[in-house]
């Protein structure tokens, strides 16, 4: 294990390596001293992953195999993050969250709980790249949001309170809390009998 910066491991962790703790962002480049990354206990980490400093992730945290997490990131409990998934920074994520492997969340995201995100999900946070005006703002998820296979999220987008996006859907406006965003460019129909109680 690499590690930089302070960091603090909570009781029964498993890491395998190789794994980096607490790479320094561009602002603690060439500090000696700086908060690394902190992990609450039961935590799952497996080799190839790269978690940046000024980290704060709960227990139970899991996450497959070369998976990087950037500069202040905040997860919460109970996380499962898949292999070669990629968080950026400034990014905020709830408790229960399920992201499966080869996800893209980008800087200034935040994630609700209990929200999962299928395999190859892109949200961005750029409207007109590699501008990055206006601010660079990511999606907002909020709980029991449900993403699918391949779906893209466009910057700044809320996904309503247990919305769904389906396979392959391109979201270039807001989702109402309880539908479901279909198709390119993604239009809103009801939910589907499965997911209402």
């Amino acid at each position: 294990m690499t590690e930089y910066g302070e960091n603090r491991i909570g009781p029964g962790a498993r890491i395998f390596e190789p794994v980096t703790l607490g790479f320094p962002s561009r602002e603690r480049l060439g500090s000696s001293s700086f908060p690394g990354v902190t992990i609450g206990k039961d935590a799952v980490i497996r080799s190839g992953t790269v978690l940046y400093c000024d980290v704060v992730i709960g227990d139970g945290f899991q996450c497959g195999h070369g998976v990087l997490i950037r500069e202040h990131t905040t997860i919460g409990d109970r996380v499962a993050v898949g292999t070669g998934t990629i968080i950026e920074g400034f990014t905020t994520i709830g408790d229960d969250v399920r992201m499966q492997s080869l996800v893209f969340v980008p800087t200034n995201t935040v994630i609700g709980n209990s929200v999962f995100l299928g395999p190859h999900a892109v949200l961005t946070n750029d409207r007109y790249p590699p501008t990055g005006k206006p601010e660079l703002r990511g999606p907002i998820l909020e709980d029991g949001a449900v993403i699918g296979a391949n779906a893209t999220v466009l910057p700044g987008i809320t996904i309503g309170e247990g919305a769904v996006v389906a396979a392959g859907a391109v979201v270039t406006a807001d989702v109402p809390p309880r539908t479901m965003a279909v198709g390119v460019p993604a239009r809103i129909r009801d939910l589907p009998g499965v997911y209402r109680p």
